[in-house]
């Protein structure tokens, strides 16, 4: 199915690891929402869903972060 721009969201995730100064790996990364370039620095995965959520719930999804993967209700809210 085609959505509108006008009722979809694009985010761009972009994750790196570097060396710190023990030569230990840690990972860095940020999420960019790409029609009004506000951008969030990760510090957890969680945060991933911290800075989409407010933008589908104003879409009428309702979230449940601890579902996980699947924290996106769709269909709630909507007439079947």
């Amino acid at each position: 199915m085609d959505v509108p721009e006008s009722e979809a969201h694009s985010f761009i995730i972009k994750l790196w690891v570097e060396d710190d100064e023990t030569g230990r790996i840690v990972w860095h990364g940020h999420i960019t929402h790409v029609p009004d370039g506000t951008r969030c620095y990760l510090q957890d995965l969680g945060d991933i869903l911290t800075f989409v959520g407010p933008y589908v719930e104003g879409m009428g999804a309702v979230t449940r972060s601890s579902l996980g993967p699947r924290w996106l209700n769709p269909w709630a809210g909507r007439k079947r």
